[in-house]
């Protein structure tokens, strides 16, 4: 890939302006690992958070709130995040409707047509101002580094590595989670932070040290966040054939936005707070 303002020494934008907007295909990742495009063996959707997003009204009253974007894994496109960041930051001087509430469905309508122009999909987008009720989807989950001791194991391989993806005992239904996901940006290969949750069922399945080691080798990969979501699903349904499947990624902000993918095996595995347009999920504690 050859991205336009990734890696690249950026000026502040003074106006709305659209042609930042930097689209990276998902097939290029996706060849390497046997997904296809078309029927990739899971549904699910990429969420981003853009907890800086502001306008000015046409009086010059400063309107400031979090925009949420969901749009789903089958557009062919994904969005380089500092292209976004900058693209979103275009709207911080310009002048947007004679009050918030008409200024707000201006942002969003023009949001949504740039969006759908570059991602060649259509996302949803909302606007959250003031105070919002938080919701969390994944309070069942187990703290992998809390729950067991990984003390006197060697942890040694950092370059994703699916072997280590040893099978455990007794699986039926478990539901996992890390924060101790850590990835690099493919291009600037500066760090990237993330918790994942994993929600497994079948006759199949990781150990809790088989699974720590596997997610730890992952803190040389060079990958974006969507990228490393669909890896790590795509390991584990090929390593246990599980009858069910849900890996969600929820990656700390950087520049002012989070990027959180999940994938599933089927619809009703996907967290129901996370994709819901009118709910803000609650921060975890990276984010």
């Amino acid at each position: 890939m050859e991205p336009k303002v990734l890696g690249q020494k950026s000026a502040f934008p003074g106006k709305y302006d659209p042609s930042f907007l930097d689209p990276v295909a998902r097939s290029e990742n996706r060849e390497l690992y046997n997904i296809s495009d078309v029927n990739p063996g899971f549904v699910g959707f990429d969420v981003w958070h853009a907890w800086e997003i502001g306008f000015l009204t046409n009086n010059g009253l400063p309107v400031a709130g979090v925009l949420k974007i969901i749009y789903p894994q089958s557009s062919p496109f994904i969005i380089e995040s500092k292209s976004l960041k900058l693209y979103l930051n275009s709207f911080n001087m310009t002048h947007l409707g004679n009050s918030p509430q008409e200024g707000i469905s201006l942002l969003l309508q023009t949001v949504q047509n740039d969006l759908d122009r570059v991602l060649e999909s259509q996302p949803t987008v909302a606007f959250f101002s003031g105070a919002n009720e938080p919701a969390f989807d994944f309070s069942e989950f187990s703290t992998l580094e809390e729950t067991f001791d990984f003390s006197n194991i060697k942890f040694s391989d950092f370059v994703e590595s699916p072997e280590l993806l040893l099978q455990g005992d007794g699986i039926n239904d478990l539901r996992w989670a890390s924060n101790l996901l850590r990835s690099n940006c493919k291009v600037t290969f500066q760090p990237d932070w993330g918790s994942v949750f994993i929600h497994l069922k079948g006759n199949k399945g990781p150990s809790p040290e088989g699974l720590i080691k596997y997610l730890v080798s992952f803190r040389n990969e060079n990958h974006f966040h969507e990228e490393v979501c669909e890896m790590i699903y795509k390991r584990l349904w090929d390593a246990f054939a599980p009858d069910e499947l849900m890996v969600a990624c929820l990656y700390t902000r950087r520049g002012g936005i989070d990027i959180c993918p999940v994938r599933a095996s089927h619809a009703k595995l996907l967290p129901e707070a996370l994709l819901n347009p009118r709910v803000v999920s609650d921060k975890l504690f990276r984010q």
